[in-house]
């Protein structure tokens, strides 16, 4: 089976400033999975930058693998600290680790916590009118088990 730091010092090697690598994975059939990322996004040359690097410093006549390098899609919950910088400003699912969901605009990440503006509807006592409000949660990393990125059509 190939060694995952050897694929991890690869990857690291391939990546220019400003990118950051989101997961690596080597499967017992030598599968190679690779995810990048970088604030603007990644394009399909980077992934071919480093799925290139990484091929040219592997020998399959002594292994063969599968190697796949992309970014992580939408709907993949983040994995690293650098996609919550990334998506500042984006609206987002957080799922907590007792099971409650929370929607909202992820506005800020440091430290480990992350804040996250709620808007609710609310009735005020003695009006018939509902009425926007909005909260803004702080969150610690630790009580979070996934966020994603809600995805809009409108």
């Amino acid at each position: 089976m190939i060694d995952k730091k050897k694929i991890e010092k690869l990857v690291n090697e391939a990546i220019t400033d400003g990118f950051f690598v989101v997961k690596v994975s080597v499967s017992t059939s030598n599968k190679i999975q690779v995810y990048i990322d970088s604030a603007e996004g990644a394009r399909i040359d980077d992934c071919i930058k480093v799925s290139r690097h990484i091929e040219g410093n592997l020998d399959r006549e002594e292994e063969d693998f599968e190697l796949e390098v992309s970014t992580p899609g939408l709907s993949e919950p983040f994995l690293v600290d650098e996609q919550y910088i990334k998506n500042i400003g984006r609206n987002v699912e957080v799922t907590l680790n007792n099971g409650e969901k929370i929607s909202g605009k992820l506005l800020s990440f440091n430290n480990g916590n992350i804040e996250l503006e709620v808007e609710k509807t609310i009735k005020p006592e003695g009006s018939k009118k509902k009425k926007k409000i909005k909260e803004v949660h702080n969150i610690k990393l630790d009580d979070i088990k996934s966020t994603i990125v809600v995805i809009s059509f409108k």
